[in-house]
C-alpha cells in the first residue's frame, strides 16, 4: 500500500509481524467478489465507500486522480464481480454446548 504515495496511516504491515523490510505496508487482500457489498474498505476500515477506495486507491498506487469518469468504469467492473453470498458465509457461528469440549 503506498508504492506512489505513502498511505497517511503508519501502519507498517505484515513487517510488523516479520521484521522484513519487504514487508514493509503489505496486507493481506481479500477477493473482489461482493466487493460493493464488503465495506468497509482497506487494511483500517478508512474508507467507507467503495468510490472513495477506487479513488484512494489510484492516488496511493498510481499516483493519479482518476476523472469521475474513469471511477465510474471502474465501480462498474467491480459491482460486475457481485453475486449472491453464501448463506455459510454469513451465518452465526453455532456455540458449544455447555459441558462439551471441542
Amino acid at each position: 500500500m503506498g508504492l506512489a504515495k505513502p498511505f497517511p496511516d503508519g501502519d507498517k504491515g505484515r513487517a510488523a509481524v516479520t521484521r522484513q523490510a519487504s514487508d514493509d505496508k503489505v496486507f493481506k487482500a481479500p477477493s473482489l467478489r461482493n466487493i460493493e457489498k464488503t465495506g468497509p474498505y482497506f487494511h483500517n476500515g478508512s474508507a467507507s465507500t467503495l468510490d472513495g477506495a477506487v479513488r484512494v486507491m489510484a492516488e496511493h498506487q498510481l499516483g493519479k486522480r482518476l476523472s469521475d469518469g474513469d471511477v465510474n468504469a471502474i465501480m462498474a467492473w467491480l459491482k460486475s464481480l457481485t453475486g449472491e453470498i453464501p448463506k455459510e458465509y454469513i451465518k452465526e457461528p453455532s456455540l458449544p454446548k455447555a459441558g462439551k469440549r471441542s
